[in-house]
């Protein structure tokens, strides 16, 4: 590698970020916002790269902008799980049934008509991920997802979708997590 690498490396992750939709953004903090408001659970869930992006993104809703809304007495704190998060939960349905089922088995637990499913997935055609947003667009749930250039089976089925313009994994994340820090300062720093 050389410094040419880096600085075209640099140089397509600033274009990904230029490309971000502020407006979907908008939305999908709308969405969130109402999700709390009417005092709804929120789902979020992803693998890989993009599940690590969901633990963080779901620590900073529940703990920072909680506190915030807290703090203000402007609001209630949010709800909010990962399902990417216990170990022996998604191994025992994925041993038990099969690893497509890891996430849909857990809705089918919590979610109830009215609560809000994020997915971030960079293919966007995660068998596990897309049957979870299946089974929450037939049970009432509210759909978004964060999804890389290609899109995928997820920007056709979520209700409402953010296309991040690449599809190199390591772009596609960051862009995702930026996306999720902006979701969360919208709420910390208004």
């Amino acid at each position: 590698m050389n410094q040419a690498y880096f600085k075209n490396y640099l140089d397509r992750q600033k274009a990904t970020y230029d490309a971000i939709p502020i407006d979907r953004v908008e939305q999908f903090i709308k969405l969130i916002k109402k999700c709390r408001d009417e005092d709804r659970q929120l789902f979020a869930f992803g693998n890989g790269g993009s599940a690590s992006n969901v633990s963080h993104f779901i620590t900073d809703l529940g703990k920072s902008a909680s506190d915030r809304m807290e703090t203000e007495g402007s609001g209630r704190r949010f709800r909010c799980m990962s399902l990417n998060e216990s170990v022996s939960w998604i191994t025992a349905l994925g041993n038990d049934f099969a690893y497509e089922d890891v996430y849909i088995r857990q809705l089918q637990n919590y979610a109830r008509p009215g609560d809000l499913v994020l997915t971030l997935s960079v293919s966007g055609n995660s068998p596990n991920v897309v049957k979870a947003v299946e089974w929450a667009n037939q049970h009432g749930l509210t759909t978004i997802a964060l999804v890389g250039g290609k899109g995928g089976r997820l920007a056709e089925l979520a209700h409402e979708s953010i296309l991040i313009q690449d599809t190199h994994y390591g772009r596609v994340e960051d862009a995702q997590m930026t996306i999720c820090h902006m979701l969360c300062y919208g709420f910390i720093d208004s």
